[in-house]
C-alpha cells in the first residue's frame, strides 16, 4: 500500500467515523432528561447480562481504566443501583451486581434503546435492513476480538449459494493470484453442471458457515468413470483460515464419495496452491499427472491428484 492509497483509506475511515458518531448521538442511551450518562448506561447494560460480574472483567469489556471505573461504580452505588462486595474466590477482587432499582433502571434504558433503534431501522426496507446488519457484522468480525471457537456448520447449498460460490472464487483468486475472469467462468460452468445433476444420489455439495457467515464450499461430483468421484470448488475465505475448515470440507467430501459407492476420487489443481495441496496430501491424495498449461491469464503447472480406497 503506497502513501496515496493509505491517505485515501484513512479518509474513508474518518468519514465513516463522523457519520456513525452522528448516528450514535441520535441513539444516545440515556432517558430524555439525561438521567444517566452513556458510560453509566453501558455499565448498567453489562451488569444486567449476568447475576454478578468481577470488576476486572467489567473494566476489560468496557475498556475502562481502574480509576475511572472506580469513580463510575461509586456514583452508581451511591444512587442505589448496584452493590460491590469481595469475591469469594479471591478477597483481593471485587464483584458487582445490580440492585432491584438497578434492574429497573436497566429495563427503562433497554426499552428506550429498542424503541430508538427500531425507529432507525424502520426507515429502511427489509432488504436494506439486512444489508445494514450484514455490514455491521462484517465490521465487528474484522475489528472485534476473534472468537477462539466459532460455531462451524456444514450444510447443503440453498438458493443463492451457488452465485456466492462463483463470485467468491472469482474475487479471491483474482486478489490472491491475479487470475482473470476465465477462472470465474470455469467455476460457473462447474456450478451449472452441479445444478444439472441435482437429485443424483452420487453428488453433493457443502457450504461452510462460521457463526452464520458463509466462508467456504466443496462439491463431490461424478468423475471420468462410474467408479471415480471428483472433488470440486474447494474454497475457504481468507479470514476463515486457521480453524481447520479446509480439512473438514475435504474430509466430508471424501467420506461422502466412499459412502456413495465410489472406489476413487480425483481433483485438479495447480502447483502454486500449496495450502490446498497440503490438505489433499493429508487426506491421502497422491499426485497422478501434471503438465504446464496457460490458464486464467498465467502460465501454470496443472496437477491431477488421485485417492483410492
Amino acid at each position: 500500500m503506497n502513501d496515496q492509497q493509505l491517505a485515501e483509506r484513512v479518509a474513508t475511515v474518518r468519514a465513516f467515523n463522523r457519520l456513525y458518531t452522528g448516528v450514535i448521538g441520535v441513539l444516545n442511551e440515556g432517558p430524555a432528561d439525561a438521567e444517566y450518562s452513556l458510560s453509566e448506561a453501558r455499565v448498567l447494560f453489562e451488569l444486567a447480562q449476568r447475576p454478578t460480574t468481577r470488576v476486572p472483567d467489567l473494566r476489560k469489556r468496557l475498556d475502562l481504566d481502574a480509576g475511572y471505573a472506580s469513580r463510575l461504580l461509586a456514583r452508581l452505588e451511591a444512587r442505589g443501583l448496584l452493590t460491590r462486595e469481595r469475591c469469594d474466590e479471591d478477597a483481593r477482587r471485587q464483584v458487582v451486581k445490580l440492585t432491584a432499582d438497578g434492574q429497573a433502571a436497566f429495563r427503562l434504558l433497554n426499552e428506550r434503546t429498542v424503541e430508538q433503534i427500531g425507529g432507525l431501522l424502520s426507515r429502511f426496507s427489509e432488504f436494506d435492513q439486512r444489508k445494514l446488519l450484514t455490514a455491521m457484522g462484517t465490521i465487528s468480525g474484522l475489528v472485534g476480538e476473534r472468537p477462539a471457537n466459532p460455531a462451524l456448520v456444514l450444510r447443503q447449498p440453498r438458493s443463492g449459494d451457488l452465485g456466492w460460490v462463483i463470485e467468491r472464487h472469482g474475487a479471491v483468486y483474482a486478489r490472491e493470484y491475479g487470475w482473470n475472469e476465465g477462472f470465474e467462468a470455469l467455476v460457473a460452468r462447474i456450478a451449472a453442471d452441479y445444478v444439472d445433476g441435482k437429485g443424483t444420489a452420487r453428488q453433493a455439495g457443502w457450504i461452510a458457515e462460521l457463526d452464520g457467515e458463509r466462508v467456504g464450499s466443496v462439491f463431490c461430483m461424478p468423475g471420468p468413470d462410474v467408479k471415480t468421484a471428483r472433488l470440486r470448488l474447494l474454497l475457504v475465505e481468507p479470514h476463515a483460515r486457521g480453524f481447520g475448515l479446509g480439512k473438514r470440507l475435504v474430509d466430508e467430501c471424501v467420506a461422502f464419495a466412499r459412502a456413495s459407492g465410489y472406489s476413487a476420487m480425483t481433483l485438479w489443481t495447480v502447483d502454486l496452491l500449496a495450502t490446498a495441496r497440503h490438505l489433499y496430501q493429508r487426506a491421502g491424495f497422491r499426485l497422478d499427472t501434471q503438465e504446464r498449461v496457460h490458464e486464467f491469464g498465467h502460465d501454470l503447472v496443472g496437477q491431477t491428484w488421485r485417492l483410492e480406497w
